[in-house]
């Protein structure tokens, strides 16, 4: 899978260069010079072998830009040749594997065949970016209480905007149940967007966004509202949304009220569409969402 940095190297980062001369060769000078030929910083390329006729070194890096590889074989062969203490003849020889293989190609076809595998991965991510999941929470919902509005208006609404929706059984209020379906569903089942409603409020039940937190750490979790934690049935101090990114997913927890989603996801689906960060999408919702109850609350407090 490509990333913002790159294609992702699967930790296959180790470049062999086999049937090459050495005698009294700096191999930190050879490094540099390695790390020139493929346009890297020269703390990211070591020497992690020399021994006999074949060299060893590992790039330290998780992604690269394909196009920086393909075709640089010969010329990375030229430039080590022209050390001191190294020796290149046609039998020397260079072995990678994953990225680092592209090292190898012609330069004009490989640079054809990343063209076309881009076009392919930017096809795959559009299509997982459309693939979505719904999740209800609650132990009265899964009980059949009360009955689940919110996964069919979810569903039609993200229908209308082009994804693919898929409703899945609701989830009990049990940490470890909810962060396990979120993190199978970002990491595992090629889900580009994963809503949850439900489990965002401040009582001791409410644990969706702990959850979220679980999977992603660095979740956007503002606050719609804040109480005295400790104050009646209010465990925590305040009730919160989530927006998260794991894996191929973004992550959309929002509250339980059936109007509260309908806004919640309208906020939501514009920044959706302009692939906005994280926390750019859920400082949306909450602030619509901040405004329905500052509503609510001045309903409910009028004469």
């Amino acid at each position: 899978m490509n990333t913002e940095e790159g294609w992702n190297t699967l930790e296959k980062t180790e470049i062999r260069i086999e049937r090459i001369g050495l005698d009294g060769a700096n191999l930190t000078e050879l490094a540099k010079v390695v790390a020139d030929v493929l346009g890297l910083p020269h703390d990211e390329v070591l020497v992690i072998d020399a021994r006999d006729d074949l060299l060893a070194l590992d790039v330290l890096r998780r992604s690269i830009d394909a196009y920086q590889l393909v075709g640089k074989r010969d010329a990375m062969l030229q430039a080590i040749g022209k050390l001191h203490g190294v020796t290149v003849s046609e039998k020397t020889d260079l072995c990678a594997e994953g990225m680092f293989g592209w090292l190898a190609f012609d330069e004009v076809e490989g640079r054809a065949a990343l063209d076309r595998s881009a076009e392919m991965l930017r096809e795959i991510d559009a299509k997982i970016r459309k693939r979505a999941v719904v999740f209800p929470t609650g132990n009265e919902v899964v009980a059949g209480q009360i009955v689940d509005t919110n996964t069919p208006l979810i569903r039609a609404r993200l229908e209308r905007e082009g994804y693919v929706v898929d409703e899945r059984p609701p989830l009990p209020d049990v940490l470890d149940t909810i962060q396990g379906a979120l993190s199978n569903a970002a990491h595992d089942e090629g889900y580009g967007l994963v809503v949850t409603t439900g489990g965002v409020g401040a009582e001791t039940k409410d644990c969706t966004i702990e959850a979220m937190l679980g999977v992603d750490p660095q979740a956007s979790t503002p606050y719609l509202c804040r109480f005295e934690k400790g104050h009646g049935r209010h465990a925590k101090d305040g009730v919160r949304i989530g927006v998260a990114q794991a894996g191929t997913a973004l992550l959309l927890s929002l509250p339980g009220p059936n109007d509260e989603v309908e806004l919640g996801l309208e906020a939501a689906i514009e920044h959706l569409n302009a692939q906005a960060a994280p926390e750019v999408v859920a400082e949306a919702v909450a602030r619509v969402l901040r405004e329905r109850l500052s509503e609510k609350m001045t309903s409910w407090h009028a004469p």
